[in-house]
């Protein structure tokens, strides 16, 4: 392991911001987020910061930031301290983030959303709308992003909709943009024109960091890379000819294989099939689903691709009972009976375990204890009399904790754990279940390296049990590793569905961005058949 000395840091030229002696405890949950952290932005860089989740990555740039309080440490911009107790400080220093998700308003204008709580006024009290649509059209072709201001966010693509999420930051002045997961919900190709975006941006001299887990990002788009584990920084240093073997190391401290073994199978008999599913909201343009047509066998993973707003969670949602747009048709079936329609608990009797996309607001109760959730959805098992078994489900609760490596107090509210440690949670909950079949969304999104890898090898295990797995992802690296067939979806429909055999990135997103499709050629007995 390697680290930078204070005396490398200051003989650094040009340095623009110094974040000298940072620490920050979370005492809800006894958490050490950053332990005396030193790091340093050089003027016009691109600096990638890298390390496990509840490494203290985002807790650092929060601090920066304005959006937490460090309890000790010194914050340096130009050469001079600062104190930056707000957001409203760290924008008058320049400095602006781009959240993983999206802060945006789905029914204002793309205009709107970027001067929201800066609008130009006419006469000191009216809001110029005219004026914001000139502004961010000037903008907007100033930065080469092509956006309409008349456009609504919510008819975006999620590129599109990251373009408007930089605009807002660019429009109140900052130089110094911190990105967290910019690219997790991006297509190839989408990843491609953003990262052109962000070298443009550096040669107009603004200084960028980047929050990834995608460890092969960092050398094709950072100059340097901070690596942090457990709340330290371990290693800072060039990002050329730094491969992912390394990184991995760094941010583990051991090595990574960064690979899953996917043994050959032969899957079983059909536990879920989907017919001729649609679903249609009368206040939208177009079916939100039109006629999917699937089929997941035991022993399998189907795994379905597609940028996000073409379906995906609308499926998720009618599969597992959470729809609340519009009525479905068509038919879904659980091991040949009819499910559509019917509440979750009673698909989760019928053997359903379900992950979903939005951890924090679906998938967890923030208020409650790290074990209450771990237990929510089997409570009955740890009841006697009428009365909870605490000894059983401190054990029970011990036991996921271990084997994930969830990093919190099991008797702690769950919303003080970082955002990775809450996704730990759910899935050490639902995959310890070894359901008939398993609905997945988005696995391993905001998850580091080890958990990624970890949570593969679950996954893979379920499928060698028989479970029929059902993988929504918009991460391509994921569904070409886990998947035996690969279904993509765009605009509501099934557009494509091939064997997972050589198949590559840049093609699968030419089709989630709706350049290809594929011809259905329907065969007497086998409904879901899809060929070119």
């Amino acid at each position: 392991m390697e680290s930078t000395t204070q005396a490398d840091k200051t003989s650094i030229p040009n340095i623009l911001v110094e974040m000298l002696g940072i620490s920050k405890v979370y005492p809800d949950n006894n958490v050490t987020a950053n332990s005396n952290v030193h790091f340093n932005l050089q003027r016009g860089e691109i600096h990638a910061l890298v390390g496990e989740n509840g490494a203290g990555k985002t807790t650092l740039m929060k601090i920066l930031c304005g959006l937490e309080r460090a309890d000790q440490g010194t914050i340096k911009v130009g050469g001079r301290p600062v104190h930056i107790r707000s957001a409203r400080d760290a924008d008058r220093l320049g400095i602006g983030m781009v959240h993983q998700r999206f802060c945006l308003v789905e029914n204002f204008s793309v205009a709107d959303n970027i001067v929201l709580g800066k609008e130009p006024l006419r006469g000191g009290i009216f809001y110029d709308r005219a004026k914001a649509k000139q502004t961010v059209k000037v903008l907007s072709e100033d930065y080469g992003f092509e956006m309409d201001p008349n456009a609504l966010v919510g008819t975006l693509t999620v590129g599109q909709k990251q373009r408007v999420e930089i605009l807002k930051v660019l429009y109140r002045g900052s130089t110094i943009l911190v990105l967290d997961e910019p690219t997790s919900l991006l297509t190839e190709q989408e990843i491609k024109v953003f990262f052109r975006v962000l070298r443009q941006l550096k040669t107009m001299g603004y200084t960028i960091v980047i929050i990834t887990h995608k460890l092969e990002e960092v050398g094709q788009i950072s100059d340097r890379v901070t690596v942090m584990r457990e709340g330290q920084v371990v290693d800072s240093r060039p990002s050329a000819n730094l491969d992912k073997a390394t990184l991995a190391r760094l941010m583990v401290g051991k090595e990574v294989l960064l690979q899953v073994e996917k043994p050959a199978k032969n899957p079983g008999l059909p536990v879920l099939e989907i017919r001729d599913l649609s679903l249609i909201d009368p206040t939208c343009p177009r079916p939100l689903l039109a006629g999917i047509n699937l089929r997941v066998r035991a022993g399998e993973v189907l795994g379905i691709a597609g940028v996000a707003g073409n379906g995906l969670g609308e499926l998720e949602d009618v599969l597992t009972g959470m729809n609340s747009r519009g009525r479905p048709s068509g038919q879904v079936l659980i091991e040949g009976l009819e499910v559509l329609g019917h509440s979750p608990a009673r698909l989760r009797r019928m053997g359903l375990a379900y992950v979903p996309a939005d951890r924090l607001q679906r998938g967890s109760s923030l208020a409650l204890s790290l074990s209450d959730n771990l237990i929510v959805v089997n409570h009955h098992v740890f009841l006697r009399f009428g009365i909870l078994r605490n000894h059983s489900i401190s054990k029970f609760s011990n036991d996921l904790i271990q084997r994930f490596g969830i990093k919190g107090n099991m008797s702690a509210p769950i919303g003080t754990l970082s955002g990775g440690n809450i996704q730990k949670a759910v899935l050490s909950r639902e995959l310890s279940r070894r359901p008939k079949l398993l609905i997945i969304s988005e696995p391993t999104w905001g998850l580091d390296v080890a958990c990624s890898e970890f949570v593969y090898q679950e996954i893979i295990e379920m499928r060698g049990e028989e479970t029929a797995i059902l993988l929504i992802s918009s991460n391509l690296d994921e569904v070409l590793a886990l998947s035996d067939q690969v279904a993509v979806m765009y605009k509501g429909e099934v557009v494509a569905l091939f064997p997972n055999v050589g198949l590559d990135r840049e093609s699968l997103g030419g089709y989630m961005l709706g350049l290809h499709r594929q011809e259905v050629k329907e065969k007497s007995g086998c409904w879901e058949e899809r060929a070119h």
